[in-house]
């Protein structure tokens, strides 16, 4: 499973040189962008409850097969993680109130899923019939 990085809050602000970010609004189709080019697309949370983002970040890499940073902003909460990894988010900018120490366990509760995600499409009945 991939993992994802967690970004502390204070840290969120530091961009390496050479880096091209996109940033998209919660109402755009990415389907309707130029991604040539971009590293990482950052997608933002305005709160918890709109979860627009997640259906941004599957599209981007499923039926656009982006490869690069698809980043978490804006109201990031432990309890969303999961979700973002499982939806194809790679990286997640945590709200200053929420725990890194936490987020990390939250992340290492589960070991795999049953059901077909962002990063592994087939489910896990068909990945391990094949292995067999």
């Amino acid at each position: 499973m991939n993992t994802l990085e967690l970004i502390p809050s204070d840290a969120a602000t530091q961009t390496p040189a050479g880096l091209q970010v996109m940033t998209l609004a919660n109402d755009a189709d990415p389907g309707t962008f130029a991604l040539d080019g971009i590293t990482r697309i950052e997608l933002n949370f305005p709160k918890f409850t709109d979860g627009r983002a997640f259906s941004q970040a599957y599209l981007l890499r499923r039926r656009l097969n982006f490869k690069g940073d698809i980043r978490a902003t804006g109201d990031v909460l432990v309890d969303q993680l999961l979700q973002m990894q499982r939806s194809g988010f790679s990286s997640a900018v945590l709200r200053a109130d929420q725990s890194l120490a936490h987020a990390q366990r939250q992340l290492g509760h589960y070991a795999g899923f049953y059901q077909g995600d962002a990063a592994q499409p087939q489910p896990k009945f068909v990945t391990q019939g094949a292995a067999a």
